[in-house]
């Protein structure tokens, strides 16, 4: 099974100069227990942020520099190479293009939906609604930490 663990805001946006626009630590919290002993699937620029691999899960990086290495990856050159690993199921982090790259493939979306509008400059693709079907939706905590509204919402691929 191939997953999509993303947050968007109501424009669909996803980043900032490789960077979260918003700050939600219960979002953090959701995507580590999604994608905690799961190989987690992301591009170049997304690992690049992030800084290093995230812990308790296999890091698979797509690129296309033949060169690219990261210290503790796997590093994979195309979606194929991806859907080969025999695993229960994947979990595809971002960012844009990789996230269209296995849209064909995917069967289930973990979107954490934010009510609220960023500056962003990247964005998640267009989600066909024919396609897919909500299965869950919970509303997440506003408090302190968490200042903007926010839905964990599951879609599964009709």
């Amino acid at each position: 099974m191939i997953s999509f663990v993303v947050a968007m805001d109501e424009n669909r946006a996803i980043g900032k100069d490789n960077d979260l626009p918003w700050y939600l630590p219960n979002d953090l919290k959701h995507f580590k227990n999604v994608t905690m002993g799961k190989p987690i699937v992301m591009g170049r620029k997304t690992y690049e942020s992030i800084g290093k691999p995230l812990p308790g899960r296999e890091n698979i990086v797509v690129t296309r520099d033949e060169q690219y290495q990261a210290e503790g990856t796997t590093v994979v050159h195309s979606v194929d190479e991806v859907i080969q690993k025999e695993t229960e199921e994947l979990c595809v982090i971002g960012g844009t293009e990789i996230f269209k790259l296995f849209m064909p493939v995917a069967d289930r979306l973990y979107v954490t939906e934010i009510h609220h509008t960023f500056d962003a400059d990247t964005y998640f693709p267009e989600i066909n609604r024919e396609e897919w079907k909500e299965v869950s939706r919970k509303p997440g905590v506003v408090d302190e930490k968490n200042k903007y509204h926010h839905d964990f919402v599951v879609y599964e691929k009709n």
